[in-house]
């Protein structure tokens, strides 16, 4: 059996059991090459035959948590794993009842988190700070982001439909997206209540409107631009800025939550 990172700690993340990787190690078709054959991941961003910029391939996360001493294990993860607005002055503008929530949360080590339930994790983990990678495959009228986290999946419609007006709450929620020259932008709601951002367990509820504005800016490197206004967990709107790389000639792995699962009973909080 053939494991690509090393697993989270067990107050991060579940025992992992992987699937017996095939394409761990396998050249991605059609990327730009140096003339010693390693990507280029310095080139330009890639085109649709439509002339529109391309988003697809194999993405993971930041890593910009500070290393330990003697460096950094092969798999770290984001600041914004742990809290998503960590770069904001003053942290995210939460509303009284969010900030205890989030302080009480925190004590107890995240052990409440869906995703440490083997719950979904909620479509801004999962596309842009969760340590597992995802891939993005963009076709004509939809975007797909797939994750290996439990095989999950996510569908932005590019097709000119609107938002739904009264929509049954969902993990993922409802996802449109257009083009603003060289960015995509993505709209959500129908958010399911009581969502995690983060570990640190900072709310997202079901009167959420979300809008990501990604760019990607070469091949190699793409910046999402993440707004949530969420009147009944923040006082105000807000915005942090992200970045996903990509991971060339390797692919996803098959990630299930449940298998051969043995931490949940051991997670006690403080």
């Amino acid at each position: 059996m053939a494991i690509r990172k090393a697993s989270l700690p067990a107050l991060l993340a579940l025992t992992c059991a992987f699937a017996s990787a095939q394409w761990l190690h396998y050249p991605t078709a059609g990327i730009p090459r140096n003339p010693d054959g390693s990507p280029n991941l310095a080139a330009p961003a890639p085109k649709t035959a439509d002339g529109k910029p391309d988003l697809s391939g194999l993405w993971d996360t930041e890593k910009n948590r500070p290393c330990p001493p003697g460096g950094c294990p092969d798999q770290e993860i984001s600041q914004e794993f742990m809290n998503f607005g960590w770069g904001l002055k003053g942290g995210l503008p939460y509303q009284p009842w969010a900030a205890e929530l989030v302080k009480a949360r925190s004590e107890q080590n995240g052990k409440d988190d869906p995703g440490t339930q083997c719950l979904p994790i909620g479509f801004l983990r999962l596309s842009h700070t969760d340590a597992f990678y995802r891939k993005i495959v963009q076709l004509p009228g939809l975007l797909l982001i797939l994750h290996e986290r439990d095989t999950a999946y996510r569908q932005i419609f590019l097709d000119g439909r609107p938002l739904p007006v009264d929509p049954n709450p969902s993990w993922n929620g409802y996802s449109i997206g257009k083009w603003d020259g060289d960015a995509l932008v993505v709209e959500t709601n129908g958010i399911r209540d009581g969502q995690w951002l983060d570990r640190s367990g900072s709310p997202l509820t079901d009167r959420a409107k979300v809008t990501e504005r990604l760019r990607r800016l070469n091949f190699g490197r793409m910046e999402v631009d993440v707004t949530v206004d969420d009147p009944k967990a923040y006082t105000k709107p807000w915005t942090v800025k992200l970045k996903l790389f990509l991971v060339p000639d390797t692919d996803l792995l098959d990630e299930t939550c449940l298998e051969n699962e043995h931490d949940a009973g051991h997670l006690v909080g403080k």
